[in-house]
């Protein structure tokens, strides 16, 4: 029998750890609320609904798994209030079972570091409301390790982009315009540099993270192709379509505009550093240890473009929005 694992969450970074634990070989079991198999994932892998919000229903869900990955999380403007409790219920999961944990994570936790470069070893000293979350869920993580509740790694991405990504600053409203032949949305500064994380990747280093026993105990930078700026990455999106480069920017203002509205955009504005600023992030601790996964970008625009003419060929885009 091959090993196996437990993956909440059904969104692109779940998907693309599903996809890595099958490359491995690995059983699989998502879970998510609806019981509904997001396309791509096969039927071998199981497709089990429930509250994971629930310690009974996590423990019941995580039986048997020897690696338990937690990639769930719930609607952006209801981080704050919700998020924690999430994944406190899952890291009983995990540990009921004596099941290893591990958790994506994003760069929150840092704060504005002023464009300093972005590595494992700055304090958490966020003043943004989702980043303080962040820091306490980090620190909760790393206690249950340290108190040998349950085994935790955790694997940090920046802002991602590739298949199935719709929601990330470079997600749907940026790219389905491109390949509709209008100017991309972009956020803050064009021509500052700023790393992005391919979803491949980040799917690929938290099933690193699950096999290696170093990686216990720690957080870990998934590794980034080269830091670009906005205009450098989209321009190879424009480039790989076939068209002009046209950018339409949104700044704070517009967003704050845009939040009278839309509840994901008013909990972006507090965010807005990550854009108007330098932002770079260091993955070296991982290179070093694990090795270089980053796929180039100009492999990952590909693949992104691909995955998004199939979605708007199947009207799925009509349909989200």
């Amino acid at each position: 029998m091959s090993e196996f694992n437990v993956v909440f969450g059904s969104g692109p970074l779940a998907q693309s750890v599903v996809h890595a634990l099958l490359r491995r070989g690995k059983q699989v079991r998502m879970i998510n609320r609806s019981g509904s198999r997001p396309a791509g994932i096969p039927e071998t892998v199981e497709i089990l609904p429930g509250d994971a919000y629930q310690v009974e229903f996590t423990r019941q869900a995580a039986r048997g798994a020897a690696v338990v990955y937690q990639c769930a999380q719930p609607p952006y403007h209801q981080w704050v209030e919700k998020f924690p409790a999430l994944q406190a219920a899952i890291l009983e999961g995990a540990a009921a079972n004596g099941a290893k944990l591990i958790v994506g994570e994003n760069l929150y936790m840092y704060g504005d570091t002023n464009g300093a470069v972005i590595h494992e070893g700055l304090p958490h000293a966020a003043r943004t409301r989702k980043g303080r979350v962040r820091a306490e869920m980090s620190a909760a993580l790393l206690e249950a390790h340290r108190a040998g509740r349950v085994q935790v790694a955790m694997g940090r991405g920046a802002d991602f982009y590739g298949p199935a990504v719709l929601g990330s600053m470079l997600g749907e409203r940026a790219i389905l315009p491109l390949l509709q032949g209008k100017p991309a949305e972009v956020v803050g500064a064009l021509d500052l540099p700023h790393t992005y994380t391919y979803i491949g990747d980040f799917g690929e280093a938290l099933a690193i993270l699950g096999e290696r026993q170093e990686a216990l105990g720690k957080a870990w930078h998934v590794p980034n192709p080269p830091t670009l700026t906005q205009r450098q990455l989209l321009t190879l999106f424009f480039n790989e379509a076939g068209l002009p480069p046209r950018f339409s920017v949104m700044s704070r203002l517009m967003m704050a505009f845009g939040g009278l509205f839309i509840p994901a955009a008013r909990e972006s504005v507090e965010m807005m550093y990550e854009f108007e600023k330098p932002f770079v992030v260091d993955s070296s601790p991982f290179i070093q240890t694990f090795g270089d996964i980053a796929t180039p970008h100009e492999q990952a625009v590909k693949a992104t473009l691909a995955w998004y003419r199939q979605w708007m060929a199947d009207g799925a885009h009509g349909a989200a929005r």
